[in-house]
C-alpha cells in the first residue's frame, strides 16, 4: 500500500491537519503537502527520523510507515534500474566540472560530454554524492547548530532547511538537482581530482564545514587473507585466560585487524603483540596514562606484568599438543 495513502487516511481519522503533522515532524507544511502529494519521493527509512516521529504522531503500529517506505522504494528501484541513465541537468554537470582540478577540467569534461550519462560521470557524481551525504549526517550527529548555521547562511528557516536537507540524504544521482547543487555540493565541496589511469579520486573538503579536510577513494587489488579471529591460534588465545584474560576491548579489536595471507600464527604471537602494545617503547605518550590507569584500578596483590607474562607462557607451554602427550603416555 502506498505510504502517502495512508498518511492522508490516518490524518482524517484523527481529524489532523498538515500543518499538525509538520510541526510534529519538525518540517515545513509545504514538505509534507509535497511529499503526500507524490511531488517529493518519500526520504529512505534509514536515513531520517521523519517516520518515527511521524509513527508516533499518527499512533500506528511501531515501525509500520518505515517498512512501508523501504517496500516501495525498492519497487521503484526496479523500474529504474530497467530505464537507461537520463542526462545530469547541464548546471549539475557544470558545477561538477568547476570543482574539479584545474589541469583535468579540458580532459574530464571531453570524457563527460561524449555521453548523456556516462560510467565516469555516473562515479564521480555517486562519489561527490557519498562524501557531502556522509559530511552532512556526521555534522548533524554532532551538533544542530550546524543545521542552523547552513539555514542562516542560505537565509532559510530551521525547517526548510531540515527538510531540504532530508530530501539530498534521499537523493540519488539520478535525481540530484541544481538546488540540491547550490545549497550543499557547491558550499561543502571545495575541489576534486582524479586519476584516470587508477580512478582514484580525491575530494577536498570546506574546512568550516567538515572536520575531515579531505577523502580519498581508490581502488586496491588485494590477495585473499584470513582474518585473525578466524585464525585457530588466535582461537586458541582468546580461550586461554592467563594469555588474554585482562586484555581491553581496543587491544583486541587490534589483534583481530590483523591480516595473514600463507602464515598461521601461534597464541604465543598474539600474545606477544599484545605485550608490544602496552610496551613503553613503542607508545611512550600513549602508555604512561594506561599504565597509570591500571595501577589505578588494579589491587595491590596483582602480579606484576613479567610475572604475568612468565604465567601466561608456562600456562601455553603445558597446553600444547606435544607436552599434553608426554604428560599422558598412552
Amino acid at each position: 500500500m502506498d505510504v502517502c495513502f495512508v498518511i492522508q487516511q490516518r490524518l482524517k481519522e484523527l481529524g489532523l491537519e498538515q500543518r499538525d503533522l509538520a510541526a510534529a515532524a519538525q518540517v515545513t507544511e509545504s514538505y509534507i503537502s509535497q511529499l503526500l502529494t507524490r511531488k517529493k519521493t518519500p526520504p529512505a527509512a534509514d536515513r531520517t527520523d521523519l517516520y518515527d516521529k511521524m509513527n508516533a504522531f499518527l499512533k500506528l503500529p511501531k515501525g509500520q510507515l518505515s517498512a512501508m517506505v523501504r517496500a516501495q522504494r525498492r519497487e521503484e528501484l526496479k523500474k529504474k534500474l530497467a530505464d537507461s541513465p537520463a542526462p545530469l541537468f547541464k548546471e549539475v554537470r557544470d558545477l561538477i566540472l568547476r570543482k574539479c582540478a584545474q589541469a583535468k577540467q579540458p580532459l574530464v569534461r571531453d570524457i563527460f560530454e561524449k555521453q548523456a550519462f556516462g560510467e565516469l560521470e555516473r562515479l564521480v557524481t555517486q562519489k561527490l554524492l557519498e562524501v557531502i551525504k556522509t559530511v552532512i549526517r556526521n555534522e548533524l550527529s554532532n551538533k544542530e547548530s550546524w543545521l542552523r548555521g547552513l539555514a542562516k547562511q542560505h537565509r532559510r528557516s530551521y525547517e526548510q532547511t531540515r527538510a531540504m536537507t532530508l530530501e539530498f540524504l534521499n537523493t540519488d544521482v539520478f535525481d540530484l538537482s541544481m538546488q540540491h547543487c547550490s545549497t550543499f555540493l557547491k558550499p561543502v565541496m571545495e575541489s576534486w581530482d582524479i586519476d584516470l589511469k587508477t580512478f582514484a579520486i580525491e575530494i577536498i573538503l570546506n574546512k568550516r564545514l567538515a572536520s575531515t579536510p579531505a577523502i580519498r577513494f581508490e581502488f586496491v587489488d588485494r590477495s585473499a587473507s584470513l582474518p585473525s579471529e578466524e585464525s585457530p591460534g588466535f582461537k586458541e588465545f582468546m580461550r586461554n585466560g592467563a594469555m588474554s584474560g585482562d586484555a581491553t576491548e581496543e587491544e583486541l579489536d587490534f589483534l583481530k585487524s590483523l591480516c595473514f595471507n600463507q602464515r598461521r600464527p601461534s597464541p604465543l604471537y598474539f600474545y606477544r603483540e599484545l605485550q608490544s602494545l602496552r610496551d613503553s617503547l613503542h607508545f611512550p605518550e600513549h602508555s604512561s596514562s594506561v599504565m597509570d590507569k591500571r595501577r589505578d584500578s588494579d589491587d595491590s596483590d596483582r602480579p606484576t606484568p613479567v610475572e604475568s607474562r612468565k604465567r601466561a607462557l608456562r600456562g601455553w607451554f603445558r597446553n600444547t599438543p606435544q607436552n599434553i602427550a608426554k604428560t599422558n603416555p598412552s
